[in-house]
């Protein structure tokens, strides 16, 4: 019997029969999306509505139907009304690269156990390092998801510029890092897995537009020492998540360079416009960090979760978790970039370098480029006509596909405003037409799109405005 099921689990004309099914099916989930006609983005459901589904679909549910009931039950992100959270709608070619890591399975921790995508990583990454503009002997490797990646990248900085050897002796030092209060809260919580507390992260103010006040650095820097804090980094945001806003990367350098700090960027979101034409001056400056992060599943259309972390000194990218002195790995170094447990956190790690390498091979860096280009012009497009709306207002012009803007009513005060547009947020889950976030930016409540999809067009924007319009005038009603 257990021969026999183990047969029937590892069937090769089941996989087949199996796989054509799943293909064919996602692929005319692909064309209905797409269209973004008749079908809903989401079709919303309480946690608990959601959890007694499944449960039951557990016990009853026929698993010839498990296929169709996901696809009901779960958001559609290549819908082109599809406006929230930064998840790129995946190329279908990174479907089938997906398909081909979760098969092979290869653990890329050591070289032998994935020896195909590990040279491939060694390829991408290269290739990204020059796209970057950093010198030769930079170097980097992929990891799983930015949060990750900008945590290794502290450590990396840690050990480069603190006082004394944290990794083997310990904290001695009350250690910081500088950074905006607009950044990615990864940042903040990589400081405290660092165990530098509450005080290690020192943030600095933002200008009317959101980014980081470059005139507030000194006065910060000066005032840490004082306070006894050793400060060894610097993060830019390229952009900030919740608005947006490239921080001005030129003076973040110059300030990294005087003081002696390491520079990293956290371009989790942005990096991707290194190859856009267009685009790329916003990263401007970049090319004088340290390290930097950019992530494959937002900008650059894979599937999640894969990042690069890149490092101007490629020796940096062996150091972080090695135990015995630096100075030894120069003799290693060549020989060991192809083990990557030594380099990551992860001991083993899925086969990502695929949709980096597959998606390049297939369409050329142009990809990157149009792709990134399209939709930051949407999001222009996009404050365009909010901006010539009477009922709305946008909190800042934005600088890439991401936008916050407001219902906004001179009858109401700014509380009132505040729990419309909550409210409207929430009407608009619930119907599933289209899919948007919200933020909470200086006191103010503000309706947040991330135009992801190239497919979206002014039409949908249109379509959004004046649903929103709707619901806030039945929320309330003009006298």
């Amino acid at each position: 019997m257990g021969k026999d099921l183990l047969g029937e689990v590892y069937s090769p004309s089941d996989f087949r029969h199996q796989g054509h099914q799943l293909i064919d099916k996602l692929a005319d989930h692909l064309e209905e999306s797409l269209k973004g006609e008749n079908s809903k983005v989401i079709d919303w459901k309480i946690p608990v509505e959601e959890h007694k589904f499944w449960k039951r679909f557990f016990k009853e549910g026929d698993p010839d139907d498990f296929l169709e009931r996901m696809l009901e039950h779960t958001i559609h992100i290549h819908h082109p009304k599809y406006m929230g959270h930064q998840i790129s709608p995946a190329a279908p070619i990174t479907g089938l690269s997906g398909l081909l890591s979760a098969f092979m399975n290869n653990g890329m921790g050591i070289y032998e156990m994935g020896a195909a995508p590990t040279a491939m990583e060694r390829v991408v990454t290269d290739m990204l390092c020059s796209t970057v503009g950093y010198p030769e002997g930079a170097n980097g490797f992929l990891t799983s998801g930015g949060t990750l990646a900008n945590l290794t990248a502290l450590l990396s900085a840690r050990k480069n510029k603190a006082s004394h050897d944290v990794w083997n002796e310990g904290t001695k030092t009350n250690l910081a890092v500088m950074v905006s209060e607009e950044a990615h809260y990864c940042i903040d919580r990589a400081v405290r897995i660092m165990g530098l507390g509450e005080n290690g992260i020192i943030k600095i103010p933002t200008n009317a537009d959101f980014s980081i006040r470059t005139d507030k650095l000194e006065e910060a820097y000066q005032q840490a020492k004082e306070n006894g804090l050793e400060v060894f980094a610097i993060v830019g945001s390229a952009p900030a998540t919740a608005t947006g806003i490239h921080d001005n990367l030129e003076s973040l350098a110059r300030f990294a360079q005087e003081n002696g700090l390491w520079f990293h960027v956290d371009a989790a979101h942005g990096g991707g416009a290194f190859f856009s034409e267009k685009y790329k001056h916003l990263l401007s400056g970049a090319a004088m960090s340290d390290s930097v992060v950019i992530d494959g599943h937002k900008m650059m259309m894979m599937p999640g979760i894969t990042t690069a972390l890149l490092f101007r000194d490629g020796t940096n990218s062996h150091t972080t978790f090695r135990q015995k002195a630096d100075y030894l790995l120069e003799a290693s170094r060549e020989e060991d970039w192809y083990n990557l447990a030594k380099r990551t956190f992860e001991c083993t790690k899925h086969m990502m370098s695929l949709h980096w390498y597959m998606l390049l091979k297939q369409y050329g860096p142009v990809i990157f480029d149009t792709f990134v280009s399209t939709l930051y012009d949407l999001g222009h497009q996009f404050a365009d006509l909010i901006d010539q709306h009477p009922d709305f207002e946008l909190a800042v012009r934005p600088m890439t596909n991401i936008l916050c803007f407001r219902y906004r009513d001179k009858n109401h005060d700014e509380e009132a405003l505040n729990r419309i547009n909550q409210k409207i947020r929430q009407q608009i889950l619930e119907e599933g037409t289209f899919y948007i976030v919200q933020t909470k930016l200086r006191g103010k409540h503000y309706l947040r799109t991330t135009i992801m999809n190239p497919f979206t067009t002014a039409e949908h924007f249109r379509g959004l405005l004046e649903n929103i319009k709707q619901k806030a005038e039945q929320l309330s009603p003009r006298n």
